[in-house]
């Protein structure tokens, strides 16, 4: 007998889903409205905002504004009408891609739509089925995405953990033997949910022992490290080591679309069999020439940067100094560790909201073990450090309250139907 292929979906939300009857609209999918910026609006109260990826303040840059809107009222919202290889290609997406490689210091640069399809479809077209991924076990969904579509063998190693990596380049080293394929190494600039950087200079010098390629996704670290921003490779001098570098613009450049960089070889290749930017319509113009403007701000502006950094170590110190746990954050995302159950995050992120009028990022199980809440903080350019002891403030209170059982004892009179 055949089931009914909705069954399943019907009686099993999904780990996530099954929380959506209390957690929608409030805990998830929440509307933030006014001007995107530290001070927003949530359900008609003003909050500070600590949950937006636009690391250096572009977004409302009066200079980036300013293109945006040339650019709409320019091209509108459609052009270019296609994908590039057949009618959407530009003398600007050509500029932007010029000046993208050379400010990341690869030979060539090619643009992508968005980020999380172009990554998937990246490593797709890098590997065939006799060609071994090794990767780490904390990388970003559309990087585990993309390995699922691989049809040959896979390894992971565990996080950021060398012996871990060179034990399974070994084991990948004698399957590449018998297949007669490659091996592609993939880690992260940026781990965005604790913070720490991948540890690339270590990775790149495993090649003097291993025969493989690097690909590196620094989504939050583009515009954020390195002496000029161009991310983790140039923090940890080794960009050279890097063979595929690739980011998106969705944090510091405050925009959509993304890019990947190699030399030229390679991504003439890519540009030929990248699917996911083949079949699909090339990068808007609004998008493309106000990324332009966006990276010459990048490249000009280094104060930007320097703010960001003032307020990353005024909130990370500050949060240390009253001892609050962080784990071994070194980049922009703060990630503050308490212990509790899922209904007390609940009553505890509730009352941040309501009553301290501060809007962050909750994480739980089953992304995080049992036992432990995540709150995930963003500090940008943005911010005041007036915000920064505001929220500090807050986070003592808090804290009080959940080792004291007041959360605790709220979280058992409310119904929440869902595993502690």
């Amino acid at each position: 007998m055949v089931k009914d292929l909705f069954e399943r979906i019907q009686n099993n939300k999904g780990p996530l889903g099954k929380w959506a009857s209390q957690a929608e609209g409030y805990f998830v999918f929440p509307k933030l409205e006014g001007e995107l910026g530290p001070r927003m609006k949530f359900q008609g109260k003003d909050i500070l905002n600590w949950s937006l990826n636009d690391y250096l303040g572009l977004a409302n840059h009066p200079e980036v504004r300013k293109a945006d809107t040339e650019a709409a009222i320019a091209y509108g919202a459609a052009a270019p009408m296609g994908a590039r290889m057949m009618s959407g290609h530009t003398s600007y997406h050509e500029q932007l891609e010029q000046e993208l490689a050379a400010f990341v210091m690869k030979e060539s640069a090619y643009l992508l739509n968005f980020g999380y399809q172009g990554m998937v479809s990246i490593i797709d077209a890098l590997v065939t089925k006799n060609d071994i991924i090794v990767y780490d076990v904390d990388s970003h969904a559309c990087i585990i995405d993309g390995v699922r579509l691989h049809m040959g063998k896979r390894f992971t190693y565990k996080h950021n953990d060398l012996e871990s990596m060179e034990k399974n380049l070994q084991r990948a080293t004698k399957m590449a033997t018998e297949t007669g394929g490659g091996i592609l190494f993939i880690t992260e600039g940026v781990f965005g949910m604790r913070g720490q950087q991948g540890k690339l200079k270590e990775i790149v010098a495993l090649k003097e022992k291993y025969n493989f390629r690097l690909l590196v996704d620094d989504a939050h670290g583009f515009g954020t490290l390195g002496k000029t921003g161009a991310g983790a490779g140039e923090e940890q001098g080794c960009q050279d080591g890097i063979d595929v570098y690739f980011s998106t613009f969705a944090k510091s450049m405050a925009n959509i679309g993304a890019f990947v960089a190699a030399d030229k070889d390679i991504i003439d290749y890519l540009k030929y069999n990248l699917r996911s930017q083949m079949f699909a319509k090339a990068l808007p113009m609004i998008q493309t020439i106000g990324s332009l403007k966006r990276l010459e701000l990048l490249r000009q502006s280094s104060e930007i940067k320097d703010k960001l950094w003032v307020n990353v170590n005024a909130l990370q110190n500050g949060l240390r100094e009253r001892g609050f746990n962080i784990g071994d954050t070194n980049t922009c995302i703060t990630p503050v560790y308490l212990e509790g159950s899922i209904p007390e995050a609940m009553v505890m992120v509730n009352d941040l909201r309501e009553n301290y009028g501060i809007f962050l990022s909750i994480v739980v199980y089953p992304v995080i073990p049992k036992g432990i809440i995540l709150l995930r903080m963003i500090p940008t350019a943005s911010h005041t450090l007036q915000d920064i002891e505001e929220t500090l403030s807050a986070f003592e209170a808090i804290r009080e309250k959940l080792v004291n059982g007041t959360y605790k004892e709220i979280a058992a009179k409310t119904t929440v139907d869902m595993e502690a």
